[in-house]
């Protein structure tokens, strides 16, 4: 992703992101000390679990921005609204790992389970896997209070950051419930492809692309004709970014993703992916994947699953959605009254977040 478009360096800018999140946590843990060790501990995770990553939704914010205002008066305090996204993020991260009972996250192990284990390790009393739950819950909570946080006081006055705060709200409101809307389905075992196309859009997409471009846009005081033109880029490519991620989560390499070998179908995620090859397999392929859905699977178990997939076409048929929506999203670009240099990295960050492979 370096070099994604005119002057502007990808992986300087993760840089002055984790800079700027660095800087936040350094505050909140100056804060927080006089509540002591276990305080610190917390603390600890949050820096493990803001570290790292594509900073894909700080660079929509940032490049949203850019494109209503190429040249802010406050660079780092844009930088730092940001930074407000990836605490947004990670929170969603620390919960979704406990909710779908993930064991790993970027090759570590999830907040509630190192927090389990350094319940049982110390010989404590109650439940490991309670405490390492609580702990997760409570640092998500912490997380994404923090993100409003850092949003409200980026540096930016306070009538700027006003509609961006409006966005916010509706983001996190999107997020919440599309999470609450994955885990149903789940609970249910049964997803057709609308259905599953609604949960990517609200859980992952909105909040991933379209909602981040938003919010920079109105921070830079954007117009609603502005936030249209952005939202037709936007949704479409979130959406193809999200279904690039269900293909990782069933063929993606556990060496690259940091998570175990088909964990989405370990996971139980009922994804378009699934709902497609769920569709269009044999009867007895079919019936073995729906019944395998969210339980523990062998490394052999995965693989014959990731056969029947894989026979079926689905895999064939998102990465031709992908595309579409790829297509729609630079179309709508072109078309969008924005900064000319800030149009050409949104078209080489459209790329990146689409063609990853991890």
């Amino acid at each position: 992703m370096t070099g994604s478009g005119v002057g502007w360096d990808d992986v300087e800018f993760r840089a002055r992101v984790q800079t700027s999140l660095d800087e936040f946590l350094r505050g909140q843990s100056a804060r927080l000390a006089p509540l002591g060790h276990d305080a610190a501990r917390l603390l600890g995770e949050a820096v493990a679990a803001v570290s790292g990553g594509k900073r894909f939704r700080a660079a929509f914010c940032y490049w949203g921005h850019h494109a209503v205002s190429p040249e802010p008066a406050d660079e780092p305090a844009v930088l730092r609204a940001c930074a407000a996204l990836e605490l947004l993020h990670a929170s969603a991260l620390v919960h979704d790992d406990y909710m779908d009972a993930s064991d790993t996250r970027r090759g570590r192990p999830a907040t509630h389970r190192k927090l389990a284990d350094e319940h049982r390790a110390a010989g404590w009393r109650g439940d490991p896997e309670q405490y390492g739950a609580a702990a997760a819950i409570l640092l998500g909570d912490l997380l994404l209070s923090w993100a409003d946080e850092l949003l409200r006081h980026c540096g930016l006055p306070l009538e700027q950051v006003a509609p961006a705060l409006d966005v916010f709200d509706l983001c996190r409101s999107e997020v919440i419930t599309g999470q609450f809307l994955d885990v149903s389905v789940q609970a249910r075992g049964r997803a057709d492809v609308e259905t599953a196309m609604t949960v990517l859009r609200y859980k992952s997409a909105k909040y991933s692309v379209e909602r981040p471009l938003h919010i920079g846009a109105a921070l830079a005081g954007a117009s609603p004709q502005t936030i249209a033109e952005l939202s037709a880029f936007g949704l479409p490519l979130g959406e193809a970014f999200q279904l690039r991620d269900d293909l990782l989560g069933v063929f993606g390499d556990p060496k690259t993703t940091g998570k175990p070998a088909g964990d989405d179908l370990i996971e139980g995620k009922r994804t378009v992916l699934v709902a497609l090859a769920l569709d269009a397999a044999t009867p007895e392929g079919a019936a073995l994947l729906d019944r395998s859905l969210g339980r523990p699977l062998s490394v052999a178990e995965v693989e014959k699953l990731r056969g029947i997939i894989d026979e079926s076409g689905a895999p064939e048929q998102v990465e031709a959605v992908i595309g579409e929506l790829v297509s729609l999203a630079v179309a709508a670009l072109d078309r969008a009254e924005l900064d000319a240099a800030a149009r050409e990295v949104l078209r080489g960050l459209a790329s990146a977040a689409t063609q990853r492979v991890l």
